[in-house]
């Protein structure tokens, strides 16, 4: 079985792209600087040949230009000497030789008749007065232009740069050349040093570049590591691994924000998980009675069977009334609300209508608000049912409750005052998870959802659901929603307030 190849990390691939990049700069400033430089050195160079021209001039006529307008490779007479006062061309050529001294890193020869006849005898640069091969391209190349002649050629002395210029005599049918050549490569040895520790610089900066960048990426995508490291650290059983949070940058931050995220997930696998014991052991007890029941039964007894019948259809109505409480509560903590303008006090005249069919109870309603509020009317409506039902099962039967509704202190407030036994403030974080009691026991019929879905429904609107002591004993359950003008907080589900509570218990 082939294995899977090891991906290459963020770290090497961002460290490579950078040193890419700047390889390729620095190859481009290389470039052009030593091709710049080395142009400038082979003007100059050029311009050192030309001007041989005019030193042949100095020998033949002490500086004045050999016509009016001079021609490479053509001596004429001047002023106070001209070339015929030489005798022949190889006498111009030996004084020419004589008196133009190369300088470092150049040559000079005289030619005749394509035979190297002389060299300077102070010989500060190097000799290619037997370098044949450059001496008859020289010659072929004057004869075939018949005039001055630059070029460049590679020979045993190297690559070298070079001038013929023709000389020639009437009366003399001799054919002179002076040849004058300068050593490219010695000449550009300092283009090429600058450029040598040019790139020995680059290749540092490279490398140091490399060595920091490798330890500031390692240090910016620790937290990807670290993510990494961490999700595969997590298992349904173990939600608690945690990234560190350490630094002040971007990245860095990034581990906090996964913290929190995984703090919510915790929190909601919790929720989920506890949801899911609580529900199991709800869901037990109604079963365990009808299998009970079904094994006891008498088949002949038809009283029996009857009375196993009725306690069975119970059961299975209460696990539906569960099952429905349950769905109830997930659409609740979901958020998913119509929010439209309501008008509180027809609300609360429609709840005072709706409850006074709860037997065993005198409803009354206490105060009506006058005002809007934003919210769904269904899910309010339904949470507002939710604390009458409550209460009327919590009390006494034949105890008063109350309702009502106000606007007080930027926000909309509405209750179900009830005079029971109340709720000790010690139990009142409690009430409010799912299948729990302020007592702790069941002494009442229900799912024990009830206030879970009224608290969801509440935080759905972006209110709170409290619990206080009414004058005279029993509790007052108050649902506070904020008014259309004032900026609604962000919604919370009912599972993570539990686990606040839960914290701050």
């Amino acid at each position: 079985m082939s294995r899977t190849p090891r991906p290459i990390s963020a770290r090497v691939r961002i460290l490579g792209a950078i040193l890419a990049v700047a390889s390729v700069g620095l190859a481009i400033v290389g470039s052009v600087t030593f091709l710049v430089q080395r142009e400038q050195v082979l003007q100059e160079i050029d311009a050192r040949l030309l001007s041989q021209v005019e030193s042949l001039q100095t020998v033949a006529g002490a500086g004045s230009s050999p016509s009016a307008n001079p021609t490479p490779g053509t001596t004429t007479a001047t002023d106070d000497l001209s070339i015929e006062d030489y005798d022949s061309v190889a006498e111009f050529l030996h004084a020419a030789v004589a008196r133009l001294v190369p300088g470092r890193n150049e040559a000079s020869v005289a030619v005749i008749d394509g035979e190297p006849r002389y060299r300077p005898q102070t010989l500060s640069g190097f000799d290619i007065s037997d370098d044949q091969a450059l001496i008859d391209r020289a010659v072929s190349e004057t004869r075939r232009t018949g005039d001055t002649v630059i070029g460049t050629a590679v020979t045993s002395n190297g690559s070298l740069r070079y001038i013929a210029i023709p000389v020639t005599m009437e009366g003399d049918d001799a054919e002179g050349i002076y040849l004058r050549a300068v050593d490219l490569e010695a000449e550009l040895t300092s283009v090429t040093a600058a450029i040598t520790t040019f790139w020995v610089a680059a290749v540092a900066v490279l490398a140091a570049m490399g060595i920091v960048g490798w330890f500031v990426m390692g240090r910016l995508l620790s937290p990807i590591r670290q993510i990494r490291e961490t999700a595969d650290a997590i298992t349904i059983d173990d939600l608690s691994p945690r990234l560190p949070t350490q630094g002040n940058d971007d990245i860095s931050d990034l581990g906090r924000t996964v913290n929190s995220m995984l703090d919510r997930l915790e929190g909601s696998v919790d929720v989920q998980r506890q949801l899911l014991d609580d529900v199991r052991h709800e869901l037990k007890t109604p079963i365990t009675i009808v299998r009970g029941h079904l094994e006891m039964m008498d088949v002949r007894d038809v009283d029996d069977v009857e009375n196993t019948r009725e306690i069975g259809m119970a059961e299975l109505d209460r696990m539906t009334r569960l099952v429905e409480d349950i769905d109830l509560l997930a659409a609740a903590e979901g958020g998913d609300l119509d929010l439209t303008e309501i008008d509180l006090a027809i609300l609360t005249a429609r709840v005072g209508e709706l409850v006074t069919v709860i037997p065993g109870h005198t409803w009354s309603v206490e105060q009506i608000g006058e005002g809007t509020v934003r919210a769904d009317q269904d899910r309010l409506l339904q949470a507002w049912l939710q604390l009458a039902d409550n209460a009327a099962k919590y009390t006494p039967d034949g105890s008063p409750i109350e309702i009502g509704s106000a606007f007080v202190d930027g926000s909309a407030r509405i209750w179900v005052r009830d005079h029971g036994a109340g709720i000790p403030p010690a139990l009142r974080h409690r009430i409010f998870r799912r299948f729990d009691r302020a007592h702790g026991k069941r002494t009442v019929g229900g799912s024990g959802l009830g206030l879970a879905i009224v608290d969801a429904i509440t935080k759905a609107h972006g209110g709170h659901c409290a619990v206080t002591d009414s004058p005279g004993g029993g509790a007052t359950f108050t649902i506070h929603l904020p008014l259309p003008t004032t900026e609604l907080p962000a919604p919370v589900r009912a599972g993570d307030v539990v686990l606040q509570r839960e914290a701050s218990g």
